[in-house]
């Protein structure tokens, strides 16, 4: 592996491992957001536990995150494969950051990042069709279920390559198996009688 590929790869996932959520509960109320609501790293938790402005600041850097390395990798002009483990590392990189013991968050919005350098018209109508449905249910899951599955409707009905449509596929297959991770991990740690984290 060259080195310039492994520098891009590795600050990628650097990039990614920032934790926003950490830094933002500890910012506005003084404690961990692993301790707090859900445990998970992510806007969603951080939102429902210290506001929507605090939940908003951290969707949009952990956003921020996967746009900058795709940014980062039209800069370097590397091809497509290339690009999309990018944003892979990145989006590892928020799910187990090195900066915050591997307990990160599900990578949803490092990833609509990602996707929104890639295919920007496509993620905005997804984006659109979510905040429509969320707010006809209140229901986040639901809503971002459709919102993304429309994104790969997009990509499909106008014969994006394969290979960005499975990139899409892959990352939003890796969301509910980190969730599932999670649980996992608190029943562990609860069952233990250990911190959750």
């Amino acid at each position: 592996m060259g080195i310039q590929i492994l520098f891009l790869l590795s600050f990628s996932y650097l990039i990614g491992s920032i934790p926003t959520a950490l830094l933002v509960s500890r910012k506005v109320s003084g404690e961990d957001i692993r301790f707090l609501g859900d445990g998970n790293m992510g806007a969603r938790n951080t939102s429902r536990m210290l506001g929507w402005k605090a939940g908003l600041l951290v969707g949009c850097v952990d956003c921020f995150k996967g746009v900058v390395v795709i940014l980062l990798a039209h800069l370097f002009q590397v091809s497509i494969h290339l690009k999309l483990r990018m944003g892979i590392c990145a989006i590892v990189g928020h799910d187990f950051p090195i900066f915050a013991g591997f307990r990160g968050g599900q990578g949803m919005a490092t990833m609509i990042g990602t996707f929104a350098v890639l295919f920007f018209r496509e993620t905005m109508i997804g984006l659109i069709i979510f905040g429509l449905v969320f707010l006809l249910t209140h229901n986040f899951d639901l809503s971002a279920g459709v919102g993304l599955a429309y994104l790969v409707y997009q990509l499909v009905r106008k014969n994006y390559p394969s290979i960005l449509v499975m990139y899409v596929i892959v990352m939003l297959i890796t969301i509910p198996i980190k969730k599932v991770w999670d649980m996992h991990h608190r029943l562990g740690q609860e069952q233990a009688g250990l911190p959750n984290y």
